[in-house]
């Protein structure tokens, strides 16, 4: 890497996140996509009349020759980013700069350039989130019906399945892909529209030309490969940086999640999931023995950050006052990558987890046989009351059992529930031995979890060849 490490960089630049989606919101990307878009608007200006075929193949021919230092060196005279690379490009375009920009402002660059970034970004958000779910779902299946404890309140429960649970993480990512498809089809760029959005320079330069406004914005868009709003300012509607920002951070949310829980899993004291961790892998620089989670804390560390970023967002959108104000604008140069980058690393970090997550399944089965019996007590009691039993007699009788037994494992001491039951005058008068130990059974008390995590596993199939084949 070609990096200054004597000058204060962002860990974004350089520690998070893919090259390409750190390339997406790259400087030297930025100038690559106005020149684009200088370029393209002249293809169409010419396709009027307006722009020569001397002037579009000059313009043509150095639209990729771009010098920054140079853009910078201007832009500290013109205090104008966009009229510096203008100034810039026409130096090196001596027969078509004077064509540049023409009819233009600066936002129908900044901000067409700046949607087509979150055109690309999305394109690698959404293909990073169906292959985590392509890995949830795998781990579904292997694990369905594979029964462990269920907590609730971060205290043992009745059971669920491994696969069950994974299903609840891989669901909220499912929402998310699916609310990804709602937001891209919501999300668009300004579109060549000018100073207040009226088009009006637009209409004046093409008078007396065969071409509209509206068909100079239109097929200045369909080259770049996007649509334009309807309806804009100075600026697209600030609202879909909102509707941007919200969906991201949602999948950051879910993945929180999951890694949350993962770090609870992974507690010594539970001990039944683990991520992966490598044979040369330092845990701790104090204590060696320490095997950290340390991926799941980064991904929660970085999901809480960017779930803080839709607010300043939706206030750019309430504080964008009339036809347009600079209350986005420095804050947008940061908050729009640093939020996609901030994903992308919160993906790729959920997909090393997820691939080589550890199912500890002597644990869990220990576990389960541990705490089992506690939640045995709810379909005893449904059994015994059934039976003729007295609903709020046998719910105290169990409660008072099990004040010991949870005694005994505060402890570290077997559970002692089991042979409490078995012993229990009082149970015998409606169930047998042979009934209250078949109901201490609890590794089939799972419902209908497994079918259902299952029947989530074909639907993420399903969209994932859908989206593959479309």
């Amino acid at each position: 890497m070609n990096i200054d490490f004597s000058n204060y960089m962002s860990p974004l630049s350089w520690r998070y996140g893919s090259k390409e989606m750190r390339y997406i919101f790259s400087e030297e990307y930025k100038y690559r996509l106005w020149r684009r878009i200088w370029v393209t608007l002249a293809k169409v200006q010419h396709e009027a009349g307006i722009v020569s075929d001397d002037e579009l193949v000059d313009l043509s021919t150095h639209e990729k020759d771009i010098d920054i230092a140079r853009i910078l060196e201007i832009e500290k005279e013109t205090r104008h980013d966009v009229m510096a690379a203008i100034k810039e490009f026409a130096e090196k375009a001596k027969i078509g700069g004077g064509k540049i920009h023409l009819g233009a402002t600066s936002m129908d660059v900044v901000d067409n350039a700046d949607a087509l970034r979150v055109q690309e970004a999305f394109v690698i958000i959404e293909n990073k989130l169906l292959q985590l779910l392509k890995l949830f779902a795998d781990k579904i299946e292997k694990y369905a019906c594979v029964p462990c404890i269920g907590f609730t309140h971060i205290q043992p429960a009745e059971p669920t399945t491994v696969g069950y649970r994974l299903s609840v993480y891989a669901n909220d990512l499912l929402t998310d892909f699916n609310l990804l498809q709602s937001v891209k089809s919501y999300i668009k760029a300004k579109g060549m529209k000018g100073a207040v959005g009226t088009r009006a320079s637009y209409k004046a330069l093409l008078e007396g030309t065969k071409m509209s406004a509206q068909v100079l914005d239109d097929n200045v868009m369909k080259l770049l490969g996007i649509e334009g709003t309807l309806i804009a300012t100075q600026v697209y509607p600030r609202k879909y940086d909102y509707l941007a920002l919200t969906l991201l951070a949602s999948i950051a949310s879910s993945v929180g999640k999951f890694a949350s829980d993962l770090r609870i899993l992974q507690s010594p004291p539970v001990g039944e999931w683990s991520e992966p961790f490598g044979s040369k892998q330092v845990g701790s620089s104090a204590m060696p023995f320490k095997k950290n989670p340390v991926n799941s804390e980064k991904i929660c560390s970085l999901a809480r950050y960017l779930q803080q970023l839709p607010p300043v967002v939706l206030e750019n959108a309430t504080h964008s006052y009339l036809e347009r104000t600079l209350d986005d604008s420095a804050n947008k140069r940061i908050i729009i990558s640093e939020a996609f980058i901030v994903l992308d690393e919160i993906l790729e970090t959920a997909e090393k987890i997820i691939t080589g997550l550890v199912i500890n399944l002597e644990r869990i089965a220990y576990n389960l046989d541990q705490y089992g019996p506690f939640a045995a007590t709810e379909t005893i009691l449904m059994s015994a009351v059934k039976n003729g039993g007295n609903r709020q007699e046998l719910h105290e009788l169990l409660r008072e059992l099990s004040l010991p037994a949870w005694s005994a494992i505060q402890k570290g001491q077997p559970n002692p529930l089991h042979s409490l039951l078995l012993e229990s005058d009082t149970l015998h008068k409606y169930l047998t031995q042979e009934q209250i130990k078949s109901l201490l059974d609890v590794s089939h008390y799972i419902g209908d979890a497994p079918e259902r995590a299952l029947t989530l596993v074909k639907q993420i199939k399903k969209i994932a060849k859908k989206t593959i084949n479309g």
